[in-house]
């Protein structure tokens, strides 16, 4: 009698929609979202969470005591007479939101972020052109939006927007041999996409869009002769790009900045006026290839080099001790894009090495996460997240040594900028959420119910999982 009635009531339930009762009809975006959550839903229940992965959580609050000693150290050319720790404060708010930000993403199942991932992506895009046409300069380059007092960069934006995709991608276009013919093109076409876009906020952004992309095929196990044909667009792609922009002349407003350091460097108003930013990078180019030494005249164009060199030189083996650094007063950007060279005149050689077994360790630690994931996605997406990390970090050292030319780029975590703490921030929410809410017991039944939960983009297997498990 029970389930008649039951029964019923679902009958009526059923037959009555929104105009009979006159409810208005949801909205697509209205329905989306309650996909979303549904799915979400489904996904939390038949999966019972875990821990968050004690150690990601322990590298992430490392990375966070020694950003704030550090910015603090970096930070003397900022501090003002009435407030010593206003940099430090402004530093702080924005890790205390990144932490925020944490928190509520390893709560937040892996499903939502899949079914986020063209949103995400839409709209950084949106707003990495809006930057380039409407926004504001930094450093020379017009790479910002201003929002209510803050300055948001797009580009940082942008790089986590894709490798979400890719994750998304690659899980939906596994096969037995590697990835699907599908998969390759669309995952080639949102990386020479994103990275044309990117070129104008600097060419190590698009590097490391494509760096992490070729490391995520390498993940997916995509076939080397597709793996060949995808190089060789990159290939052609970069060459095309390098072309327009060196061989044009650029008279954008917002090289105004790169014309004055020509002009400083004695050349002349016309071959400032013929350069632009393209002569700004062929510059640093020129100047990484020929080297520093410590009896050059320090100019406009050597100044961060010369200034970082001797920063590292003077922390030696074991550095000067936190808060000792003495060219933090005079080298430039030595709180954002050359704070690793004030890490190594605090903590010196040994501690620069620390720093980046930290950086590794966080990849390691997510590849074995990624290793027990059951399906394809969630495995994708923490290595993808993980990687994404790492590179920039290898980029932001190899800048600050010598070993790539003059570039700016944020050491996650650490450096000052909002966007980019913000973003990192996302980037291990998502690692937490995977860690906490992906099978990786092995548990057959814990599998085929995650499996039956999930919707059908998501439950591709990961294929070394069961290779290799």
């Amino acid at each position: 009698m029970k389930d008649n009635t039951h029964n019923d009531g679902l009958d009526i339930h059923e037959t009555l929609d929104g105009e009979a009762l006159g409810i208005d009809s949801p909205t697509p975006a209205e329905s989306a979202v309650a996909e979303v959550a549904a799915a979400a839903a489904r996904a939390k229940k038949a999966t019972k969470p875990s821990r968050p992965d004690p150690y990601i959580w322990g590298i992430y609050i490392l990375f966070l005591l020694i950003s704030v000693v550090e910015l603090f150290s970096a930070s003397s050319s900022e501090v003002s007479a009435s407030n010593v720790y206003s940099p430090l404060i402004r530093h702080g708010i924005f890790l205390v939101i990144g932490v925020a930000i944490v928190l509520g993403l390893q709560k937040t199942h892996y499903v939502v972020m899949r079914r986020m991932a063209w949103i995400v992506a839409i709209v950084s895009l949106a707003l990495l052109v809006l930057s380039s046409v409407a926004g504001v300069e930094i450093n020379g380059a017009q790479r910002a939006i201003r929002v209510a007092g803050m300055t948001i960069q797009p580009a940082e934006m942008i790089k986590l927007a894709a490798v979400l995709l890719l994750a998304a991608i690659l899980s939906k276009n596994q096969a037995p041999g590697g990835v699907t013919n599908s998969g390759v093109i669309q995952c080639a076409v949102v990386v020479v996409v994103f990275g044309a876009l990117l070129w104008r906020n600097g060419l190590t952004n698009m590097i490391l869009l494509m760096g992490v992309s070729i490391s995520m095929f390498l993940i997916g196990g995509i076939q080397w002769k597709k793996f060949g044909v995808v190089m060789l667009v990159y290939v052609c792609c970069a060459g095309a790009l390098m072309a327009v922009k060196y061989m044009r002349p650029d008279t954008s407003q917002f090289d105004e900045v790169s014309k004055e350091l020509v002009v400083a460097a004695g050349g002349t108003s016309d071959q400032a006026k013929s350069g632009g930013r393209a002569s700004t990078h062929k510059g640093r180019m020129a100047r990484w290839l020929e080297g520093t030494s410590p009896d050059d005249p320090i100019d406009d164009m050597n100044r961060q080099v010369v200034f970082s060199n001797f920063a590292q030189a003077h922390g030696g083996l074991v550095g000067q001790g936190p808060g000792n650094s003495r060219e933090s007063a005079r080298l430039p950007l030595a709180f954002s894009d050359y704070i690793f060279s004030i890490i190594i005149e605090d903590t010196g050689f040994v501690g620069g090495c620390c720093l980046l077994f930290l950086y590794l360790l966080l990849v390691a630690r997510a590849g074995r996460v990624a290793y027990k994931c059951s399906r394809a996605f969630p495995a994708f997406l923490i290595m993808g997240c993980a990687v994404l990390i790492v590179f920039q970090a290898l980029v932001h050292m190899a800048i600050v040594t010598g070993l790539f030319p003059v570039s700016g780029q944020p050491l996650p975590f650490i450096s000052k900028g909002g966007t980019s703490i913000l973003v990192m921030s996302a980037a291990i929410g998502m690692m937490l959420s995977v860690s906490r809410y992906a099978v990786t017991s092995g548990n057959k039944q814990e599998i085929k119910a995650e499996m039956k939960a999930l919707p059908e983009d998501l439950q591709a297997a990961n294929i070394s999982n069961y290779t290799n498990g």
